[in-house]
């Protein structure tokens, strides 16, 4: 009996990750060596590095044939592995960076990971046996680098891991050699594994545990056949980063963060001394993030290129990868791949029909807006009394800054000193508007406004966008009244209320000081800078359509209705869960930054978690203690800025997974909620 095509496929996709598992297996050891100065690990590391090894074995044993279990496997021993290192995280900033991100791409990518169950043996073991070999060496090779950084003592316990994993991997080898055509390749084989072993326990021995591991995870790769497959399968080195939508916009996003952070660390990007690495980062982090925190002055500490860096890198998160990168390429009149046009599809949330037209439509419509504004607003500064470069300057960055909600300002106190300038502070809150709808809601405006039928999606968003600017305008108004808009005339303390209502949908400007607001309205700013914007749109948050359908279901259970209606349109149970599950996830997101913030610095509650909603939120406000934070407060804010651009796209492309088969109905469950 021959296993099927699909199940010899799948088995072929696992096959290299079962074999980097196994290779991996070891690895926990090494970090539990990352940052002992002197003795060995202490013991409890050891038993959490054992804790995770044997998840990650198991994980390797299971993975083709269980995927479901195989990654529960990996996922427990990923946050073992977090505890066996966190001494070294909570001390070193640049390494908890450098672990948060390595953390954030491993569970995506497991999450992101589904080969099918087989169905019966496999069709081609040589081939299944053959890529779980190259698996193998190409992981061993970047563990053996890994190894000079966090074991450069060569304690016994990481160099016996390293020795275990190239044991591992030579062990791969040699199962693939068994299956040999020729028993003269089999004998070679052998004898090659069995110097290779050989070599690596005398370099154990000499202190050379690395190096010895290199050779031998190279020299086998150089002699091993390439994998092919029946059905012309071929999987590249680079597709596990970029074959699943969640993946791609982590990926891309980091790529971008990275650039960024190289670019300012430039000396010509610096005014006067040179920019930390880790202040860079955060930079980067907060424009490709379009979130606006800053610990630096902007226009004090950047020099002109460094500040038309951060503009790029604001536009190109506003943008997202995927827009520029597919316009561009139909621009040049380039095909893209069926699976490249699937991908971007689902990113886009459009039909393949549609996709050139609604990305094209994108860049038209930003592109406009923000030129519209930079005019506007240039003529704002001018009357002002900034000069007229000055002014034009400030005018496109500012623009560009609304439009894709980041909050970026060139003046040290924001919008502060243009509280009474209403040409200001409109065109930016319109800016801001215009970024936090999609494109194509934008459009949909003026029919809804003249009272005429739109698709429910966009009219869902418009809805609740005009209640929560209105009913943010009216409790800032009231709330500060005679605090923070005291001083202001009648008319400008309705200007700041409406822009402050505006920028709460997680722009980032603010033209009054924040430091002093009541906590009542501290706490309704919380709210809305959760919520944030809408989907399709520049800003962040769980986004305004969530809360719509959270609402819908609230009124349909309390008013006893089986079934969500709304526009003559019931709401799929699909749509309610996802709705549940992202606002969940971001509960728990702000819950894990807001307790890493209070156990490692030492400043008030209130705002630092202000801080966490609002790199959350991809806000960009703060009561002003982002410069306060040191390096690993910077560390989980970027971390959470970085998950609130990413997270809510992450989380629909996750659960789009296969559903479960139809006619599977399982019997329903009585349980008692109150």
């Amino acid at each position: 009996m021959t296993a099927s095509p699909a199940g010899s496929r799948s088995s072929l996709a696992g096959a290299a990750p079962a074999g980097a598992l196994l290779v991996l297996a070891p690895c926990p050891f090494l970090l539990a060596c990352a940052g002992v100065t002197h003795g060995q690990p202490a013991g409890w590391r050891l038993l959490g590095a054992a804790a995770a090894a044997l998840c990650l074995l198991a994980a390797a044993l299971l993975l083709v044939r269980k995927a479901t279990a195989a990654k529960g496997a990996a996922l427990v021993a990923l946050a073992a592995s977090a505890l066996v290192v966190l001494p070294v995280l909570v001390r070193d900033p640049l390494s908890a960076l450098a672990g948060g991100v390595a953390l954030i791409q491993a569970t995506s990518f497991l999450l992101g990971f589904r080969p099918q169950p087989l169905r019966g043996p496999l069709a081609n073991p040589h081939e299944h046996r053959l890529r779980c070999a190259r698996g193998g060496l190409w992981t061993l090779l970047p563990v053996a680098l890994t190894a000079l950084v966090l074991n450069p003592r060569h304690l016994a316990a990481g160099d016996t891991a390293l020795l275990a994993a190239l044991l591992l991997a030579q062990a791969q080898v040699l199962c693939w050699a068994t299956l040999a055509r020729t028993g003269l390749q089999r004998i070679a084989w052998v004898a090659l594994l069995l110097v290779a072993g050989a070599g690596g326990a005398l370099a154990l021995q000499v202190g050379l545990a690395a190096p010895a591991a290199i050779a031998a995870s190279l020299a086998p790769l150089a002699l091993l056949p390439r994998p092919g497959s029946a059905g012309d399968f071929r999987e590249h080195w680079w597709e596990p980063l970029l074959n699943h939508p969640a993946r791609v916009l982590i990926t891309t996003f980091l790529g971008l963060c990275l650039l960024g952070t190289l670019l300012l660390q430039l000396p010509w990007a610096a005014n006067g001394r040179p920019i930390a690495l880790v202040d860079a980062a955060f930079t980067a982090v907060s424009a490709v993030c379009v979130t606006g925190l800053t610990v630096l002055d902007t226009p004090r500490d950047f020099t002109l290129p460094g500040q038309a860096c951060i503009l790029l890198l604001i536009q190109c998160g506003g943008f997202g990868i995927m827009t520029i990168s597919t316009v561009g390429l139909h621009a040049l009149g380039k095909r893209l791949t069926l699976r490249q046009e699937r991908l971007l599809t689902t990113l886009t949330e459009t039909s393949h029909q549609d996709l050139f037209a609604s990305l094209a439509l994108i860049v038209r419509f930003t592109l406009l807006v923000e030129l519209a504004g930079a005019v506007l607003l240039a003529g704002g500064f001018l009357a002002a009394g900034a000069s007229l470069p000055r002014a034009l300057w400030q005018g496109l960055f500012t623009a560009v800054s609304a439009f894709c909600n980041a909050g970026f300002a060139l003046h040290s106190a924001n919008l502060v000193p243009f509280q009474t300038n209403p040409l200001i502070l409109h065109t930016v809150a319109l800016l801001i508007l215009l970024g936090g709808l999609a494109p194509a809601t934008c459009l949909l405006l003026p029919d809804w406004l003249r009272g005429r039928a739109i698709p429910l999606a966009p009219r869902l968003a418009l809805v609740t966008s005009a209640a929560l600017l209105l009913a943010g305008a009216l409790a800032f108004l009231v709330f500060e009244w005679d605090n923070a808009l005291a001083g202001l005339a009648l008319v400008d303390r309705l200007h700041n209320a409406w822009f402050q209502s505006v920028t709460l949908r997680t722009a980032g400007f603010n033209s009054v000081d924040l430091a002093t607001v009541l906590g009542p309205t501290c706490l309704f700013m919380h709210v809305w800078m959760f919520i944030g914007g809408s989907p399709g749109g520049t800003a962040g948050g769980v986004k305004t359509t969530t809360i719509a359908v959270l609402a819908l279901t609230f009124w349909a259970n309390i008013t006893g209705r089986g079934e969500v209606i709304v526009a003559n349109r019931r709401l799929p149970q699909a749509t309610i869960n996802r709705a549940v599950t992202v606002v969940g996830a971001g509960l728990l997101v702000w819950a894990a930054a807001a307790l890493g913030l209070q156990i490692t610095q030492p400043l008030p509650a209130r705002p630092l978690l202000f801080e966490v909603t609002s790199a959350l939120g991809t806000v960009g406000l703060s009561l002003g203690i982002t410069p306060s934070l040191d390096g690993i407060g910077k560390v989980i804010i970027m971390l959470t800025m970085f998950i609130g651009r990413v997270g809510p796209l992450t989380l629909f492309t996750l659960l789009g997974g296969d559903s479960a088969p139809a006619g599977r109905r399982c019997p329903d469950a009585r349980i008692t909620l109150g």
